[in-house]
């Protein structure tokens, strides 16, 4: 994979040149908008943006994207800033790739390759690794060309596909392919351990939140607050990509599963979704989605679209969502976060990094996420001390009634605990 750091051998941060194309479909500020996105990831990447370029077309160039005029002229204007990278804001095809690189005598990468590094540099668990090398293999395998020096010349013989009459190239297309098929296959038994997991959470009764959300919404953030891990928060693209999972104790006494996940963005690359579906079938499973909106933001619209195409793309476009509208300590204008409000009355406002308007998150999830329990009356004698502990600890106490030799107790219990109560139970209510 092509890197977009710089490596240790390396004197200097590369210096990076940014081009977008101005598309007749494409409104001016949605260009320069995801421009300014694109120089976000170039610096999560590691380089540093000197330069950008907006070039109106009526179509892409089948050859150079922007056409061998533009292209020669960018490349006299990059060889005099000493231009290490020069950057796509569009996905380009192999042949385009070649072309560019041979114009501009320096590496040409697009979004994909882009968001594809930040991945690969993020990615800690053993599952987040696998699904970030499939996706890059899979982006690499058609623009291969000679570059893979390790790849060595397969030597012929009996029982060897291929002999002295194979080119490199095709070599090294079917190791990566045979690459690609061993990760499948990997990513394969993740799902089927994902699933066996998941199991053991229903049969807990614990319903699953699943918070979601443009990158740098403030999802992580959100998470630490409501759990106390200890996810990385960082005001970068992608800060974190592995999930996790932690259990929440509601006010009303129940617990829920929430789990962190991987942010979304524009033109997020359909074979990186395809890639990361181990991970978010926490999403398509999930009961509810905590969709995170940075408030603050120009392009919040833009970014709640962004959003719900990607979860319409990995089939969970009809899940319960409950719009959070996060970083209202950034916004100075109470009048446009009540506009929000009045646009989805069943959204809250909040603070992540303050823990302003948490009563009324505490108060949507208690609601949305009440598990189905059985409403029961219930007689414990005051000598059972433990048996009202365990009531306390495990049901939602709604009504007491402490008498001379017995607690009269309405409360709210998970179904598989009935059995459990059952001695004391005088009334279903």
């Amino acid at each position: 994979m092509k890197a977009l750091y710089s490596t240790a051998r390396e004197k200097r941060t590369e210096r990076v040149f940014l081009i977008g194309a101005e598309l007749k479909s494409r409104r001016t500020w949605d260009v320069r908008d995801s421009l300014e996105e694109l120089a976000q990831l170039a610096d999560t990447a590691g380089g540093v943006v000197v330069g950008d370029c907006v070039q109106k077309l009526e179509r892409p160039t089948p050859g150079t994207f922007i056409g061998s005029g533009k292209a020669e002229e960018l490349a006299e204007r990059c060889r005099a800033e000493r231009i290490d990278t020069v950057v796509f804001d569009d996905e380009l095809s192999p042949a385009q790739t070649r072309n560019l690189e041979r114009i501009f005598d320096c590496k040409v990468l697009d979004r994909t390759d882009v968001i594809l590094d930040i991945f690969a540099r993020r990615a800690r668990t053993r599952e987040g690794k696998l699904q970030v090398e499939l996706a890059q293999l899979e982006h690499l395998l058609p623009r291969l060309t000679r570059f893979w020096t390790h790849l060595s010349r397969q030597k012929g013989g009996i029982g060897m596909r291929g002999g002295e009459g194979e080119s490199q190239l095709e070599t090294d297309r079917r190791k990566v392919q045979e690459r690609i098929d061993r990760l499948k296959a990997d990513l394969e038994s993740v799902r089927r351990q994902r699933t066996t997991q998941r199991q053991g959470r229903q049969r807990s009764q614990w319903p699953l939140a699943s918070i979601v959300g443009y990158t740098n919404a403030g999802k992580s953030t959100l998470f630490n607050a409501l759990t106390g891990a200890e996810v990385l928060e960082e005001d970068k693209l992608f800060a974190t990509l592995d999930p996790t999972t932690r259990r929440l104790r509601l006010p009303t006494n129940q617990s829920v599963l929430v789990s962190d996940t991987v942010g979304f963005i524009r033109k997020l690359p359909h074979r990186l979704v395809e890639a990361f579906k181990a991970t978010l079938e926490e999403v398509v499973n999930a009961d509810l989605l905590l969709h995170v909106i940075d408030i603050s933001h120009p392009q919040v619209e833009a970014q709640i679209r962004a959003v719900t195409d990607v979860l319409a793309e990995i089939g969970a476009g009809a899940k319960p969502v409950l719009l959070v509208f996060n970083k209202i300590d950034c916004v100075d204008d109470g009048a446009a976060v009540s506009g929000w409000i009045d646009r989805f009355p069943q959204a809250v406002a909040i603070s992540a990094r303050t823990g302003a308007g948490f009563d009324a998150l505490w108060a949507e999830l208690s609601t949305r996420l009440r598990p189905v329990r059985d409403y029961l009356e219930l007689e414990i004698p005051h000598a059972e001390a433990g048996v009202l502990s365990r009531l306390h600890a495990v049901g939602q106490v709604i009504e007491r009634n402490y008498e001379d030799h017995v607690a009269r107790i309405k409360a709210r219990i998970p179904p598989h605990l009935r059995a459990e109560f059952a001695p004391f139970i005088v009334a279903d209510l």
